[in-house]
């Protein structure tokens, strides 16, 4: 059984992802594609083209496209609940009750076209809409690999409908327990602040959560955005989560809080300063966020936590590493999964997998994310012989052992290797490395090659029998969807990838899942005595992940970076090594 999955039901993070027999064979996100971050208001056009492309077939082979959204009855509580909290804006209220299915009709029909330009038949393959929530719900639980009863917790900003989702999955049957609705959401919340901290929403909520330890959380009271009592809670539209003519406007512009949000905190932040107050808003609102989840999910799941001790979560909500550090420093809590791409990307994924087992074809449990394009050395050579800037390129033996002394010497590497990574975190397919302990590495990176905030931290890859020496919590950390807290010795060892709480979000990385990556951080243990690298995104601020060979290298030209390392190619701007 073939099933294509498709998202970007939302308007945002269109992506493909492709199974067969229960197998992921590939997935990408369209942006990665296109060159266009996030490619909102995008279908998943090339993104299905490599999918098909990978597999090795054709449109005609699809026996099921699966979309994660679907039609809502008027006689579901979400369209009510929807017009009755948009009553300020009645022609929204009113369209949601005489006309509440029409972005489903319009994402469905887009879709079909897109199909049909691409040659899939009308007829030739089943169409299967999924609810928004149980794609997210069954991204997470279905690719746990969990075989116990599984509590299951989705956070984002709205699907067709619902913002909030908690659940369990038993016996591979999702059961939805409560959900809650548009415009109380708290995705939306966190959006709307990060909005006013002066990023784009969808886009700079980790922005927010990587401010957030500079500040105090207890300087601003900030729990007059939501209402909340243990079970329920309600967003403060008079502040955020707002439409229409509600709207804070500023050159045109319309965000996701009012004009009475800037008379309470002050004018909106537009600079790169991580500063008073904005440091501390970000602080009280991290903490706000957690402390509303938290208690959510006491309530919801808490006894099925302390039956199993297993959770699956993902939404946009799940990539809040704050908050999974405090859910699996819970003592019931025994394992925490949170799906690697757990925005409305992984919905490809979930929609897919949903349909899978409904059908009666278990799927794989996800052991890895490296599912999009690989390049062979020939077609690196292809790319630089025929870029613009007539690179100075040679290929190289020993590729980790190599480029592990480039790192010791302190210099940052970009690191483009095999098939790269889907969701949004560089896991060693499309990275820049660094060495950890090598003295303003961190600075550097972020002032010279990525052009971001000089706040902004930065993330250890480390073999997986590092973890458990450098955390005080022992926890699988596969994706980057963890903090955890480090012990003291490491913070010294490794100090450039340590928050300023004293937290690193984590890739530990088991052998046999990432070979050449794996072996470049035992060659680091040999050099430093520390199996850990630096590891950022390949790309720079406001741009998505590299893709290509040829993004790559626009990316090495248009920064300060003077190695790159695509599969077994060095490319350099001044000259080789001396040992290489």
């Amino acid at each position: 059984m073939i099933i294509l999955g498709l998202s970007g039901a939302i308007s945002h993070d269109p992506s493909a992802a492709l199974y067969i027999d229960g197998k992921l064979v590939a997935a990408v996100e369209e942006e990665r594609l296109i060159r266009d971050k996030h490619a909102k208001g995008k279908m998943p056009l090339e993104a299905t083209r490599f999918v098909l492309h990978q597999a090795g077939i054709k449109p005609a082979d699809v026996d099921i496209v699966a979309i994660p959204m679907a039609p809502i009855s008027l006689s579901s509580p979400a369209r009510w609940h929807y017009a009755k909290r948009y009553w300020y804006a009645p022609d929204r209220s009113l369209d949601a009750l005489f006309n509440g299915n029409r972005r489903y009709h319009r994402y469905a029909n887009n879709i079909r076209a897109m199909l049909a330009d691409l040659g899939f038949q009308e007829g030739q393959y089943e169409f299967e809409p999924v609810e928004h929530h149980l794609a997210h719900a069954s991204s997470a639980y279905h690719l746990s690999g969990f075989k116990e009863k599984t509590a299951i917790m989705g956070v984002d900003g709205k699907g067709e409908y619902a913002t909030t989702f908690f659940g369990y999955g038993e016996n591979g049957k999702i059961h939805k327990i409560k959900e809650f609705y548009d415009p109380d959401s708290l995705g939306g919340l966190y959006g709307a602040i990060t909005e006013y901290l002066g990023f784009d929403m969808l886009d700079g909520e980790y922005k927010v959560m990587g401010m957030a330890p500079y500040g105090d959380p207890d300087k601003y009271d900030l729990s007059r955005l939501i209402d909340f009592d243990g079970s329920d809670f309600r967003i403060n539209t008079k502040l955020a989560n707002v439409i229409g003519l509600r709207r804070y406007k500023e050159d045109g512009k319309g965000y996701y809080f009012t004009p009475e949000l800037i008379k309470w905190l002050g004018p909106r932040r537009k600079d790169d300063a991580a500063d008073d107050p904005y440091i501390h808003y970000a602080a009280s609102m991290q903490a706000l966020y957690e402390e509303v989840v938290l208690g959510l999910m006491d309530h919801y799941l808490g006894d099925i936590i302390r039956e199993t001790g297993h959770i699956a979560f993902a939404g946009g909500g799940a990539l809040n590493v704050k908050l999974n550090q405090k859910i699996i420093a819970r003592p019931d809590v025994k394992q925490l999964f949170v799906q690697p791409a757990a925005s409305d990307a992984g919905t490809a994924i979930g929609a897919a997998s949903y349909v899978s087992e409904m059908r009666g074809q278990k799927v794989e449990k996800m052991d890895h994310v490296y599912l999009g394009p690989s390049f062979t050395n020939e077609q690196v050579i292809q790319a630089c012989e025929s870029h613009s800037e007539k690179p100075k390129f040679k290929q190289i033996s020993d590729v980790p052992q190599n480029i592990a002394k480039v790192l010791n010497d302190g210099n940052p590497v970009a690191w483009f290797q095999g098939r790269m990574e889907f969701g949004p975190r560089a896991l060693g397919g499309r990275s820049i490395v660094g060495c950890p302990s090598f003295k303003g590495v961190a600075d550097r990176i972020n002032e010279q090659i990525k052009f971001r905030e000089r706040w902004r931290p930065f993330c250890p890859s480390m073999l997986e029998r590092t973890s458990k020496e450098m955390f005080k919590v022992d926890h699988p950390a596969p994706f980057m969807t963890f903090t955890f807290e480090v012990n003291e010795e490491w913070k010294t060892r490794v100090p450039e990838v340590v928050h300023e709480d004293g937290t690193s979000r984590a890739q530990a990385l088991k052998p046999g899942l990432n070979d050449r990556y794996y072996t470049l951080m035992e060659e680091m243990e040999k050099l430093t005595g520390n199996g850990v690298v630096l590891n950022t995104s390949l790309n720079r601020r406001g741009e998505p992940i590299v893709c290509t060979p040829t993004d790559a290298l626009n990316m090495f030209f248009g920064s300060d970076l003077q190695y790159l390392i695509m599969e077994d190619i060095l490319v350099v701007k001044d000259e080789f090594p001396e040992h290489i």
